[in-house]
């Protein structure tokens, strides 16, 4: 009972530092490690066994921040069509980005400035696999891959920051033309199997 009790007070520690420092990064700071602990009143010590650098931090926490937020709902996974499941994910992922803004432009630039050469976050993969995973059987796999690599740079901060940088287009009509592209991706992809007659 202790150790479970042990391990419970280790994830909400945990979770208390990266909510803690979600609220600092929306609030457009970058945070260290011992000013997380401080806002969260938790000793800088016990921070520091959690996360050793900002950057582990900030990566953890905008992960964390949407790890529960995209999914495709039962009536669609059970009967939609793959466009109805590619569409529903690709909004989603659109719209939860462009709620996180601040957060997922803050961890763009940690990416790109970190000394340590932090893995940028890989959930869009599993979330654009599981939209696309009727036609598993049906596209030869370097075309599925291909459409899979496609639709992943719709789906993320980079395409806001083009959408919204240098496109200067606002957030509503930016999911309409990123879930006009998937589509159209997703259509050259299905032209390119009827093409070769694959079944």
């Amino acid at each position: 009972m202790k150790k479970t009790e042990r391990v419970n007070q280790k994830k909400r520690t945990r979770a208390e530092l990266l909510r803690t420092a979600r609220q600092l990064i929306e609030a457009g700071g970058h945070p260290s490690v011992a000013e997380v602990a401080d806002a969260a009143g938790i000793s800088r010590a016990t921070a520091y066994r959690y996360f050793s650098t900002p950057d582990e931090m900030v990566h953890e926490a905008v992960l964390d921040a949407v790890a529960d937020g995209v999914r495709l709902p039962d009536s669609i996974a059970v009967s939609g069509t793959v466009e109805e499941r590619l569409d529903e994910i690709v909004g989603q992922i659109f719209r939860m980005v462009a709620a996180n803004e601040s957060v997922f432009r803050t961890f763009l630039a940690t990416s790109i400035t970190s000394d340590t050469q932090l893995r940028r976050g890989g959930r869009r993969i599993p979330w654009l696999t599981e939209a696309l995973e009727p036609l598993r059987p049906r596209l030869a796999k370097d075309v599925f891959d291909r459409l899979l690599y496609g639709l992943s740079m719709l789906t993320g901060i980079e395409s806001l920051v083009v959408l919204r940088d240098i496109c200067d287009v606002d957030p509503q009509e930016g999911e309409r033309i990123v879930r006009w592209s998937a589509q159209a991706m997703l259509a050259k992809a299905l032209a390119e199997e009827t093409s070769t007659g694959r079944k």
